[in-house]
């Protein structure tokens, strides 16, 4: 299955727009959304096309293809405009004989094993770091990338993780599971 990872949207309908086209450009089972979807943040920015209706807008229509976990800038007043849930803290996916655990990056389930990869985005920076508890793996930023980053996203596919970014859906790094 090809899966297509991303987070932090921060109510940009500009990038949300560029994101579902590459979404639909690879051809994806499903886009998972690590939070952040429609507010900016007190500490950011506001992003470009800034429009938390419109991005609700555009994220209801693929609901069918969303699977969503919870993130710090998310709220429950968020859900009034949503057709789809966003409470959840952590999604498991099995994938190449591994154990995914895909969350926002707030807060780290404490069920990590060592081989497991801990997939997330909040620090708005892509990342491969092998630690000592797990592998950690950052989808970087949709529209309020950081330290330089491009806006982006992650494909997984056959044992694959692509980083690619959003604006071109050129790959910048890519790495084995």
């Amino acid at each position: 299955m090809k899966f297509v990872i991303a987070s932090d949207i921060h109510g940009s309908a500009y990038y949300l727009r560029l994101l579902k086209e590459r979404f639909l450009e690879e051809g994806a089972e499903k886009l998972i959304l690590l939070g952040d979807l429609l507010y900016h943040g007190a500490r950011n920015p506001l992003p470009r096309e800034y429009s938390t209706l419109a991005c609700a807008e555009i994220l209801n229509s693929m609901k069918e293809n969303l699977l969503c976990v919870h993130g710090n800038c998310d709220s429950e007043v968020d859900t009034l405009v949503l057709d789809f849930p966003i409470g959840a803290e952590y999604c498991i996916l099995p994938a190449a004989g591994r154990t995914l655990v895909l969350t926002h990056g707030h807060r780290t389930p404490a069920l990590l094993k060592r081989e497991d990869i801990l997939v997330c985005g909040h620090f708005h920076v892509p990342a491969y770091e092998e630690r000592e508890d797990c592998i950690y793996v950052n989808c970087g930023s949709v529209s309020i990338p950081k330290e330089g980053s491009p806006h982006s996203y992650l494909v997984l596919e056959d044992g694959r993780l692509i980083w690619k970014d959003v604006e071109t859906g050129l790959p910048f790094l890519e790495k084995a599971l």
